[in-house]
C-alpha cells in the first residue's frame, strides 16, 4: 500500500532495509511455533489446530504481500539497479527456502495429521511457488556494469545464485518442472553477469548440485524403465513419466555442458566430479555388470536422448590439464564396479585425440610427475591397466556397440575386440614424436603378468608391424630377439616375448627374415635360444629348408656332445633349449625334414630316452623339462618308432601318471598317448601296451584338474575314433563318474543350467574376490611390481662346511707339493696312472655333487 507512493531510488534506504529484517524475523518466529506446536496436532485438540491455520493463514498472507513488492518493481522500472533493492533478493529467498523446507518436511511434522492442515500448506506452497517465479523475474532486470568494481553489488548477486542453489536443492524431489526452471535461472544469470561475478562464484558447489540432480535424475530414468521392463503391460502413464524424466536429464547435462564452457578455467578442483559423474552414469547403465535391467528400446531411448550429452563434455574437458591428472592419476583406486566404465572413458579420450593437435596428444600419452607426491601416468598405460581390472566383463564377456562398416549391418562386439579395434586406430593417426611412448607402453603390457592384457598388447603390436614399414617391423623384431636373448631363465615375460617373436616373424619381409637368419644364424649353438621360438613356416621354401637343416644339424650335434660327456644334470638347460629348437621344427616344418636328419633326430631321442629313470622324473624339474620335450618328439616319429621304445615309454608314463606331477608334463604324456591312437601295436607287444594304455587313459580321466580334465577328454575322444584297439577303450572307462564324464562329453550335456542374470551375478562375485588382494594397489605400484625381480634366496647353511673346507684345502696342498716335486726331478713311472685313477674319482664325485642339486 506505501509503495507506489514511495521514490523507487530511496526504497533500500527508507523501506527495505528497515522491514524486510523485520519480516524476515517475524516469519522465523512463525516457523519455529509452528514446528513446535504441530507435535500436540490432533483432531480432538481444536485450540492447537485454531493456532496453527491461523500461523499458516498468516504465512500465506506475508508471502502474498512479499509478492506484491516485486510486482510492483517490476511493473514500474525497465532496468534494475541491484544496489536499490539490496535486502529484498536475500530476505525474499531465506522466506521462500524455508517455506519450501517446512512443506517438504510436513509429514513428518504433522505426523498423522497433515490432513488437518493440508489446504493451507498447499496455498503456502504456491504462494511461495509464485513469489520465486516474481523474483526471478525482477533479477532478470538487473543490470550491472561490467566495468564496475562495486564489490557489495557483485557480493549480492553471487548470494542470490547460491541462495537459488540451495533452493533447488529442497525442491528437487517436490516439482520437478520448477526445479528444472530454477536451475535454467541459475545459468543464465551466471552467464549474464560472468565478466563481474565469474571470480566469485562457488563454481565446485554448482558443479556439484548439477552432477547431483543429473545422477537422481539419470536413476530415477532407469527405474522407471526397470519397472516397464518387468511388468507384462504396457502403462502409457509409466512411459509419459519416463520421458519427462529423461527430458528432465537431457536438461541438466545441457545445463552442465554449457556452464563448463563458460567458465572451464575455474573448474580444476570439480574435474574429480566429471569424472566420477561419467563412470557412475556408465556403471549403472548397460552392458555393466552392475547395471539395471531394461529394455534394449529403453537403453537406445536413453542413450538418444541423454547419453549423447556426456560426449561434448569429454571434448570441452579433453585439452584441460587438471581433467588429464584426475583421469590419469598413477594413485587412481576406483571400486570393481567403476572399472569398467574408466576403460571406456578412456577409449573414448583415445577416439578423440587424433583431431587434437599434437601438444594435447603429448599431455595425454607422456607420463609425468605433477609434484612430489603426484605422477600421472600416460593414457596407453592407463588402458592397459585399466583393461586388465575388467576380467568379469572380460569372462562373460560384455558386449558393446560395434563400428558401422560399409555395406554391412551393425554386430555387437567383446570388450577385448572394442578396445583393440580403438587401440589400432589410434596407433594409424599416433604422432611421430610420440613413438617412444608408444613402444614403451606396448613392450610394458606384453610383459604383463596378466595373460589377456599381454594379448591384446600382441595384437596391437601386430597391428603396428603390418601398418608401418618393413624397416620397422624388422627393427621390432630384432629388439624382440635380443629381449629374449637377455632373459636369464624361464619367466612369464620370455614366454610372452617369445610368442610376439613367433607371430612377428610371420610379418617380416624375406630380405629380412634373410638379414635376420645372417644376425642370429642357425648355426651357431648359442641361437638355438632364439629360434626354438620361431615357427619355421614362416620363412619362405628356400630359406626354411637351409633354416631346417642348420638347425637340425646344431641340434643334433649338440645332444651327442652332451650324450658323450659327463651327462650331468646341471648341463640339461642347454640340452632342454636344443630339443626344444628341434621339436620346434618336427610342429612347424616337419615336411623340409629330409630323411637322414629324420633318422639323425630319433636316434638323439632314443640315446636320450634311455637315460630317463622314474626318480629323476618324479624329483628333478630339468628332468621334468627333458622329459615333457622327448614326449612330443617320440609322437612325431610313432608311425616309424621301435616298438621296444614305445614299449618303455609307455611303461614309464604308467608308473609315473601315480605320481604328483606338474600339469606340464601329464598333458605332455597325455598328448603322446593320444598319438597313439594313430598306430597299429604289434601284436607282440600288445598284452604289454594295451593294459597299460587303459591305465593311462583312466588316471588321466579321473584327475581333478578342470584344465587336464577337458584335454583328457578331448584326446580320449580323438584317441577312441582312430584307434585299431577298440577293446580298450571301455577298460579305460573305470568307474561310473569317469563313464559318465566321457558320456556328458560326448553329448554335449551336463552342463550348469545357469541364466543369464545369474551368470553375470556369479562373475561379479568372481571378480570383487579377484581384485580384493589388490583393492589398495596402485597403477604406479601394479606397474613396478609386474616387473620386481624376486627376493634373493637365502644362503644356504651346511652342517659340514668347515669339515668340506679343510679337506678340499688339504687336497691343493698336495696337489701344490706334487707340482714342486715335479719342478725338482723326474717323476716315477708309477705317478701318472695314479693321477688317472685320482682324475676318475674327481670325475665321480662331480656327478654326484650335480645329482644332488
Amino acid at each position: 500500500m506505501f509503495l507506489p507512493h514511495m521514490n523507487h531510488l530511496t526504497l533500500e534506504q527508507t523501506f527495505f532495509s528497515q522491514v524486510l529484517p523485520k519480516t524476515v524475523k517475524l516469519f522465523d518466529d512463525m516457523m519455529y511455533e509452528l514446528t513446535s506446536q504441530a507435535r500436540g496436532l490432533s483432531s480432538q485438540n481444536l485450540e492447537i489446530q485454531t493456532t496453527l491455520r491461523n500461523i499458516l493463514q498468516t504465512m500465506v498472507q506475508l508471502l502474498g504481500a512479499l509478492t506484491g513488492c516485486v510486482q510492483h518493481i517490476c511493473a514500474t522500472q525497465e532496468s534494475i539497479i541491484l544496489e536499490n533493492i539490496q535486502s529484498l533478493p536475500s530476505s525474499v529467498l531465506h522466506i521462500i527456502k524455508s517455506t519450501f523446507v517446512h512443506c517438504k518436511n510436513s509429514e513428518s511434522v504433522y505426523s498423522g495429521c497433515l490432513h488437518l492442515v493440508s489446504d493451507l500448506l498447499q496455498a503456502l506452497f504456491k504462494e511461495a511457488y509464485s513469489l520465486q517465479k516474481q523474483l526471478m523475474e525482477l533479477l532478470d532486470m538487473v543490470c550491472m556494469d561490467p566495468l564496475a568494481d562495486d564489490n557489495d553489488d557483485i557480493l549480492n548477486m553471487v548470494i542470490v545464485i547460491h541462495s537459488l542453489l540451495d533452493i533447488c536443492s529442497v525442491i528437487s524431489s517436490m516439482d520437478h518442472a520448477f526445479h528444472a526452471n530454477t536451475w535454467k535461472f541459475i545459468i543464465k544469470q551466471s552467464l549474464k553477469h560472468q565478466s563481474i561475478i565469474k571470480s566469485q562464484l562457488k563454481h565446485k558447489d554448482i558443479i556439484t548440485s548439477l552432477c547431483e540432480d543429473i545422477l537422481f535424475s539419470f536413476h530415477s530414468c532407469l527405474q522407471l524403465a526397470e519397472q516397464m521392463t518387468q511388468s507384462d503391460a504396457q502403462d502409457n502413464a509409466d512411459y509419459r513419466l519416463f520421458q519427462k524424466t529423461l527430458k528432465l536429464c537431457r536438461f541438466f547435462a545441457n545445463s552442465l555442458l554449457h556452464y563448463a564452457k563458460e567458465f572451464l578455467p575455474f573448474l580444476s578442483d570439480s574435474c574429480c566430479t566429471f569424472h566420477q559423474l561419467y563412470l557412475q552414469i556408465h556403471s549403472k547403465f548397460p552392458p555393466s555388470l552392475y547395471a539395471t535391467r531394461i529394455s534394449k528400446a529403453h537403453q537406445e531411448e536413453i542413450a538418444g536422448a541423454f547419453l549423447v550429452t556426456l560426449d561434448p563434455l569429454i571434448s570441452q574437458l579433453l585439452t584441460f590439464q587438471p581433467f588429464v591428472q584426475v583421469v590419469l592419476d598413477s594413485k587412481l583406486d576406483l571400486p570393481c564396479e567403476l572399472q569398467f566404465p574408466q576403460c571406456l572413458l578412456l577409449v573414448v579420450v583415445m577416439d578423440k585425440l587424433p583431431s587434437q593437435p599434437k601438444e594435447v596428444q603429448t599431455l595425454w600419452c607422456t607420463d609425468s610427475q605433477v609434484s612430489e607426491t603426484t605422477t600421472r601416468i600416460s593414457l596407453l598405460k592407463a588402458i592397459f591397466y585399466s583393461f586388465e581390472q575388467c576380467s568379469g566383463e572380460l569372462s562373460l564377456p560384455v558386449h558393446l556397440q560395434g563400428l558401422k562398416s560399409k555395406g554391412k549391418a551393425e554386430v555387437a562386439v567383446t570388450l577385448y575386440q572394442h578396445v583393440c579395434v580403438h587401440l589400432c586406430t589410434f596407433i594409424t593417426s599416433f604422432h611421430p614424436s610420440l613413438f617412444a611412448e608408444l613402444d614403451a607402453a606396448l613392450l610394458n603390457a606384453v610383459l604383463s603378468a596378466n595373460m589377456i592384457t599381454s594379448l591384446l598388447a600382441m595384437d596391437a603390436w601386430c597391428f603396428l608391424a603390418r601398418y608401418g614399414t618393413a624397416e620397422l617391423c624388422a627393427h621390432h623384431v630384432t629388439i624382440v630377439a635380443h629381449l629374449i636373448k637377455s632373459c636369464p631363465g624361464e619367466c612369464y615375460q620370455l614366454i610372452n616375448l617369445s610368442i610376439l617373436l613367433k607371430r612377428l616373424f610371420f610379418f617380416m619381409a624375406p630380405p629380412h627374415q634373410l638379414e635376420f637368419i645372417q644376425k642370429f644364424s642357425p648355426k651357431e649353438a648359442e641361437n638355438l635360444p632364439l629360434w626354438q621360438h620361431i615357427s619355421f613356416q614362416a620363412l619362405p621354401p628356400e630359406l626354411r629348408e637351409q633354416t631346417v637343416h642348420e638347425v637340425t644339424t646344431v641340434g643334433t650335434a649338440e645332444c651327442r656332445k652332451w650324450l658323450s660327456r659327463s651327462r650331468t644334470l646341471g648341463e640339461l638347460e642347454s640340452l632342454n633349449t636344443v630339443l626344444s629348437a628341434l621339436l620346434a621344427i618336427c610342429n612347424s616344418a616337419g615336411e623340409a625334414l629330409d630323411t637322414g636328419k629324420q633318422t639323425a633326430i630319433m636316434e638323439v631321442v632314443s640315446q636320450l630316452w634311455a637315460f630317463l629313470n622314474i626318480k629323476q622324473v618324479a624329483d628333478q624339474p630339468y628332468v621334468q623339462q627333458t622329459f615333457s620335450l622327448l614326449l612330443p618328439l617320440l609322437g612325431f616319429f610313432i608311425q616309424t618308432l621301435d616298438p621296444k621304445l614305445i614299449l618303455q615309454a609307455v611303461t614309464l608314463q604308467t608308473s609315473l601318471l601315480k605320481l604328483e606331477l606338474p600339469d606340464y608334463v601329464r598333458l605332455a604324456m597325455l598328448d603322446f598317448v593320444s598319438s597313439l591312437g594313430k598306430l597299429f601295436i604289434p601284436e607282440a607287444i600288445q598284452d604289454r601296451i594295451l593294459p597299460n594304455l587303459s591305465c593311462m587313459f583312466a588316471l588321466l580321466l579321473a584327475d581333478r584338474s578342470w584344465l587336464l580334465e577337458q584335454h583328457t577328454l578331448e584326446a580320449f575322444t580323438q584317441f577312441a575314433e582312430g584307434t585299431n584297439h577298440e577293446e580298450i577303450v571301455p577298460q579305460c572307462l573305470s568307474s561310473e563318474e569317469t563313464k559318465n564324464k566321457v558320456v556328458s562329453f560326448l553329448e554335449k550335456t551336463g552342463f550348469v543350467d545357469e541364466t543369464e542374470a545369474a551368470k553375470v551375478e556369479r562373475v561379479k562375485q568372481e571378480k570383487g574376490i579377484f581384485w580384493e588382494p589388490f583393492a589398495n594397489v596402485t597403477v604406479e605400484e601394479a606397474k613396478r611390481s609386474s616387473l620386481q625381480p624376486y627376493a634373493k634366496r637365502a644362503r644356504q647353511e651346511f652342517p659340514w662346511e668347515e669339515e668340506y673346507r679343510s679337506a678340499l684345502h688339504t687336497i691343493a696342498g698336495a696337489l701344490e707339493a706334487t707340482e714342486s716335486l715335479l719342478q725338482k726331478g723326474p717323476a716315477p713311472a708309477w705317478l701318472l696312472m695314479e693321477m688317472e685313477a685320482l682324475q676318475e674319482r674327481m670325475d665321480k664325485l662331480k656327478r654326484y655333487i650335480h645329482t644332488l642339486g
